[in-house]
């Protein structure tokens, strides 16, 4: 199914999450040093702390309370929370691990919004409400550029 214009943004900002995922991971595959392992850890708090957080807020504050409540809602609710847990530990202590983690972690949860959640959305919430979720996503949504 199409994406609906409404969840553009949150789609846009999925595929640099997907990216940031690979280019993490290949860079670890390639250089598995201490040093890229901090550059990398530092990279994905930077793009967390720029791109995530508004993400999981407009998730949270806009779209998941138009949802029918659902077991769905309430895991993804729980891996923004795991999310935020691995971020916090790469900032202490950042690893190899942590960093594989996070990206298995984001890349399995934005793959299950995309193919789940907004397909449900879509099939489920009226134009109306579509809409009115998509003013206020398209005017909170950060816009980076890769």
């Amino acid at each position: 199914m199409l994406r609906d214009p409404s969840l553009i943004p949150l789609s846009h900002q999925h595929h640099n999450g997907l990216a940031l995922c690979v280019l993490t991971r290949r860079s670890l595959a390639s250089d598995p040093s201490d040093a890229n392992v901090a550059a990398l850890a530092q990279h994905v708090i930077d793009r967390y702390e720029l791109e995530l957080v508004n993400h999981f807020e407009i998730e949270e504050q806009v779209l998941f309370p138009v949802c029918s409540p659902s077991p769905l809602v309430v895991a993804l609710i729980q891996e923004h929370r795991v999310l935020e847990t691995l971020v916090a530990q790469m900032r202490a202590a950042p690893s190899a691990s942590l960093l594989e983690q996070f990206c298995a972690l984001l890349s399995a949860h934005i793959r299950r919004e995309e193919n789940e959640l907004f397909e449900q959305v879509q099939r489920e919430l009226s134009r109306e409400v579509l809409d009115q979720a998509g003013t206020e996503i398209d005017r909170r949504a950060v816009r980076i550029c890769l």
